[in-house]
């Protein structure tokens, strides 16, 4: 973001991001499984990821995302719905730092982003008995 430490700067430049911006800005926890498994804290969230949720009126409910309104700042959650007073049913919209990822949808550019963000102690590094048979 900007290099500002004024309150209405960091207001403006949140709320006018792009969209590539709002992707990264639109990130939610891991599950401590997956936090296990992956040693990654939290993602950019997406369709097709499966979600609880832990904060608002429809805590504890989950189910899998069905859309990313980045516009809105919002994620719809199938299941998660209510009824408009002429009986139509709506989605509702859910900010994304109040779900937890219980199950991420997996293909080759989410490896590559989790391989990027694993913060595993000695990923890359060599060990000292391995820097000794160097020569």
């Amino acid at each position: 973001m900007t290099k500002t430490i004024s309150r209405r700067k960091q207001r403006k430049a949140h709320f006018t991001a792009p969209s590539h911006v709002r992707r990264v800005i639109m990130s939610a926890t891991l599950s401590k499984d997956l936090r296990a498994k992956y040693n990654v804290r939290s993602v950019p969230i997406r369709k097709d990821d499966e979600v609880k949720i832990v904060r608002g009126s429809q805590k504890g409910r989950d189910g899998k995302v069905v859309a990313c309104y980045r516009k809105k700042w919002a994620i719809h959650v199938d299941k998660v719905t209510r009824e408009k007073v002429n009986g139509a049913t709506v989605q509702v919209p859910i900010h994304p730092s109040n779900v937890q990822i219980t199950k991420l949808k997996v293909d080759n550019d989410r490896k590559k982003l989790l391989a990027r963000k694993d913060r595993s102690a000695n990923k890359g590094k060599a060990t000292a008995a391995e820097m000794h048979n160097i020569d």
